[in-house]
C-alpha cells in the first residue's frame, strides 16, 4: 500500500487485511500545507484559498468536536478499525514519489498497489514496477474529481452521486479507469468530518473486488456518461451558505 497518514488508510489497512496478506504499507508523511496552499491558489485564486483556510481554521475544529459521538457511532456500525499498522509491515517515507520510494516498490516487486490517502502518484513512480496501481476516491467520479465529493454531491443534492469511486491510478487527478462505484446513505446527525467514512466503508469491499480481479485477470472498466469536474475544499462563507439554504452540516 502508498497511503498517508489518513485515518482512512488505517480504515482501508485493515479492512483488507481481514481477507488479504499486504505486504507493505509505505506512508508519506503529510504535504507541507504552505505547498498545498501555493499551488491551489495557483487555480482558483487567492481569494477563495483565504476562504478554505479560514474554514480550516475557524469552522473545522468546532464541526470536529461536535462530531465526537457521531464520530464513534459510525465507526462503530460500520465496522471499520483504526488499529494502527503493525512496524513489520510499515515503512515510513518522506513522499511516496520520492527516490526511497521507488526503490522499496522495486525491491518488492509487487503485482498490486493500493493507493489511499497520499498525494497525487507521480509518473516516474507508476512505472517504477510492472504493478497495477489502485485507488479509492471519496467521490463518484468523474463528476466529482477532487475531494470532499460526498458533501459537494449532499450539497448539489446529487444524491444518486454521492458515493466512493475505486479506479486505477494514472498521472492525473482521479482519471484513471473507473472499476466500481457505490453510492452512501448518511444520516441526519452526519457532517462533513463523517461523510467521507461511509465512503471508505463503501469503498473497501469494492477494492476486495478490484484485487480479485487483478488477480483474476478479468478487470474491466467502466465509463459513467457523467461532466467531469475537481472540488476543492470549501470556503468558510461556501459552508456557512450550504447549510443555512441547503441544510448540509
Amino acid at each position: 500500500m502508498l497511503t498517508g497518514p489518513a485515518i482512512s488508510s488505517r480504515f482501508m489497512y485493515n479492512g483488507l487485511a481481514k481477507d488479504l496478506e499486504i505486504h507493505t504499507v509505505i506512508r508519506e508523511t503529510p504535504v507541507p500545507m504552505k505547498t498545498i496552499l501555493k499551488n491551489r491558489a495557483k487555480r482558483i485564486g487567492w481569494i477563495s484559498v483565504a476562504g478554505q483556510i479560514a474554514f480550516g481554521v475557524l469552522m473545522l475544529p468546532i464541526i470536529r468536536n461536535f462530531s465526537k459521538t457521531q464520530k464513534e457511532k459510525v465507526i462503530r456500525k460500520l465496522g471499520l478499525s483504526d488499529l494502527a499498522v503493525s512496524d513489520e509491515k510499515l515503512v515510513d517515507v518522506l513522499s511516496v514519489n520520492s527516490k526511497e520510494s521507488i526503490e522499496l516498490l522495486q525491491e518488492i516487486n509487487p503485482d498490486i498497489v493500493v493507493v489511499n490517502g497520499c498525494r497525487i502518484v507521480s509518473q516516474k513512480v507508476l512505472s517504477s514496477v510492472n504493478a497495477v496501481f489502485i485507488n479509492t476516491h471519496e467521490g463518484i467520479t468523474p463528476r466529482y474529481r477532487g475531494i470532499h465529493g460526498g458533501y459537494w454531491a449532499l450539497v448539489n443534492r446529487d444524491l444518486a452521486h454521492c458515493g466512493v469511486t475505486v479506479h486505477l491510478v494514472d498521472k492525473g487527478v482521479d482519471t484513471g479507469g473507473i472499476l466500481y462505484q457505490s453510492t452512501i446513505q448518511p444520516e441526519k446527525k452526519d457532517n462533513f468530518t463523517t461523510y467521507p467514512y461511509y465512503q471508505t466503508a463503501a469503498g473497501i469491499p469494492l477494492m476486495k473486488k478490484a484485487i480479485e480481479d487483478v488477480i483474476s485477470n478479468s478487470i474491466q472498466t467502466i465509463e459513467p456518461k457523467l461532466e467531469s469536474k475537481i472540488w476543492y475544499h470549501p470556503t468558510i462563507w461556501g459552508y456557512v451558505w450550504n447549510f443555512l439554504t441547503k441544510g448540509v452540516f
